[in-house]
């Protein structure tokens, strides 16, 4: 992956920006403050703007602290696991820190799945919680929970703190661990002594020993790389979520068109590369596009930047771009060489690795160096003209999800933020809706987390509340955490919401109908009528639409889009026998992949 800006929330080299007599800091005569207070405190000059969060006892002395805190708006939530989605939306869709907060016990715990899931994604968290007094800690006092324990495997740290003195400090640590070298989540877990003492805030350094993050990528693997990528015949630039984090699709487009080299963008990096752009060849992987699963696969270079070669996109190992040579530019060192041997490693920012790679092309190129894979480039459009994306329509006239989606993108427009579930819906929305701009497409890839969407949405649209949001979500998964449309309704957050309502968890039952001989085993949602989504919708003080005919999905999405000052939830009735098209099945090679049921491409011979 690849570094991150710390935008608004920053404190230079981690915690070092506030002195004695700043605002903060311990000033003579001042009234001293609590740890609660200079939490607070500390969140502010950070630039905190939003907190997603659920009280509880051992948390309340920070709650109080933030009551009328100036400058910091608190997002009341109905679950913990939504205030850690909506943080993650919020983050992905802005490229700030994303906050929240939640008490002990089962406050902190319902956290644990929204921080593996930014840890699996890369997406820069801090969630603050609450602890029974550090002298009750292992003494099964009520609500407690080793949540600094619980969390460490998932998070890039975790904190523990039981003196006040040491607050400050250590939350500005975690927003700067947060944010800085490889994006992550950071939890900061308080005694509730530590908020209720009195803190000395001038202590704001925390040492982070071996915490140095590597921007700069040697000048002679840069050379190294650039000297393979002249001489390659098959090259592809592989782009991966690290280069939406650093903030780099300018350079990515820059370098491809630099260069001419085809170029695939995984399910995290949908935008860092524009859809519509002639070299764009779709996206790799288990459900990625024939042309975009044929270019990697077929390669002889394999320039990866700010991805990790994840097992949905590669594949079965031993057969995954038997001729191509890699080399991996990466932020986390111990991304390079992990999955697949490496020639050159790039450690360092993604962004700054490609201003390199091209100063270095450039430098080559004027000296009469010159690539040679005009042959390549043509044979990749081939696959590209040969095997579009589509889809069949249901025979029954049921409403195919496809359609659906595609006019959902159509008519949305280029600015809008789509944050899908996990599931076939997920995949339909990564297939069918145009992405031309980075931070619109906002998704569970590497842990899969049903009831995603939702919250999702929500946090994006409290960070960028003039972009239309849209939740694309399965009936199954909206129904994990519907709850947050009571939040989005009270606090007045706008968001859309898509239903693909197919009566079925969609990709198991798809899994069941390959796989498994139309054994439907605990697949099938009992009825489209239950609930109603429509009137839970409204019962939740939502606009509530219902579609289930082609003819009217353009005018229900036009609906929906006129409605800009409450939430909309929209169930859109589909066919529950569409499947997600092409398809490489677990276990097997991508030279396996199928564009349709019976429809196996053709790669042809190799040049």
């Amino acid at each position: 992956m690849t570094a991150t800006s710390l935008s608004s929330h920053s404190i230079a080299d981690g915690a070092t920006e506030t002195t004695p007599g700043q605002s903060g800091g311990s000033t003579p005569g001042a009234a001293p403050r609590t740890g609660a207070e200079a939490l607070v405190a500390t969140l502010q000059r950070l630039g905190v703007d939003t907190i997603f969060g659920l009280p509880g006892g051992a948390v309340l002395p920070l709650y109080d602290a933030l009551y009328g805190a100036e400058g910091i708006r608190h997002i009341l939530v109905r679950h913990e696991q939504g205030a850690g989605h909506a943080a993650q939306g919020y983050a992905a869709a802005t490229g700030k820190v994303g906050v929240c907060m939640a008490t002990s016990g089962p406050g902190a715990t319902n956290l644990v799945t929204p921080l593996a899931d930014a840890n699996m994604d890369s997406v820069p968290l801090v969630a603050i919680t609450g602890n029974v007094a550090s002298t009750a800690m292992g003494s099964d006092a009520f609500q407690e929970a080793d949540i600094r324990a619980i969390s460490m495997p998932v998070t890039k740290h975790s904190f523990l703190v039981t003196r006040p003195d040491d607050v400050a400090a250590t939350v500005a640590s975690a927003f700067h661990l947060a944010a800085s070298g490889r994006p992550g989540p950071v939890l900061v877990d308080v005694a509730k002594d530590a908020l209720t003492a009195l803190a000395d805030e001038t202590r704001l350094q925390l040492p982070m020993p071996g915490y140095r993050p590597e921007h700069t990528a040697a000048p002679e693997a840069v050379r190294d790389a650039v000297e393979l990528m002249l001489t390659a015949r098959r090259p592809v630039l592989y782009v991966g979520g690290g280069c939406i984090r650093a903030n780099a699709s300018e350079e990515v487009r820059q370098l491809a068109e630099l260069t001419g080299i085809p170029v695939v963008t995984t399910l995290m990096a949908r935008g860092a590369f524009p859809d519509s752009h002639p070299q764009h060849m779709g996206m790799p992987g288990m459900h990625g596009s024939v042309s975009g699963v044929a270019t990697l696969q077929k390669s002889d270079l394999i320039i990866s930047l700010g991805a990790r070669f994840d097992d949905r996109v590669t594949g079965r190992k031993d057969t995954f771009a038997p001729q191509a040579r890699i080399v991996h530019a990466d932020i986390d060192p111990a991304e390079i060489g992990k999955n697949f041997p490496t020639e050159v490693g790039l450690l360092g920012d993604v962004k700054d690795t490609m201003v390199a790679l091209m100063t270095e092309w450039t430098r080559r190129t004027a000296a009469g160096a010159a690539p040679h894979h005009d042959a390549w480039i043509r044979r990749t459009q081939g696959w590209k003209r040969r095997y579009p994306a589509g889809y069949e329509t249901p025979e029954d006239g049921a409403l195919a999800p496809q359609y659906v989606i595609e006019r959902l993108g159509a008519l949305s427009g280029p600015d809008t933020v789509f944050a899908a579930g996990v599931g076939q819906h997920q995949m339909w929305a990564s297939q069918f809706i145009t992405y031309d701009r980075p931070r619109t497409w906002l998704n569970s890839g590497g842990l899969g987390t049903m009831g995603y969407a939702v919250p999702a949405a929500m946090g994006a649209k409290v960070g960028r509340p003039e972009a239309t949001v849209w939740a694309v979500d399965g009936d199954g998964c909206f129904q994990m955490t519907n709850q947050e449309l009571a939040t989005c309704s009270v606090e007045g957050i706008p968001i859309k919401v898509a239903i693909i309502n197919n009566a079925a968890l969609g990709m198991v039952r798809q899994w069941q109908s390959l796989f498994y001989s139309e054994r439907y085993s605990a697949s099938q949602l009992p009825s489209m009528q239950v609930p109603d989504f429509r009137m839970l919708a409204q019962a939740y003080g939502c606009v509530g639409l219902r579609c289930d005919r082609p003819e009217d999905v353009d005018r229900t999405i036009e609906a929906a889009m006129a409605v800009d000052d409450q939430p909309v939830v929209v169930d859109f009735r589909v066919s529950k026998d569409s499947m997600v098209w092409p398809m490489v099945a677990a276990g097997t090679s991508n030279d396996d992949i199928q564009h349709a049921r019976d429809v196996r491409p053709d790669f042809g011979d190799d040049e």
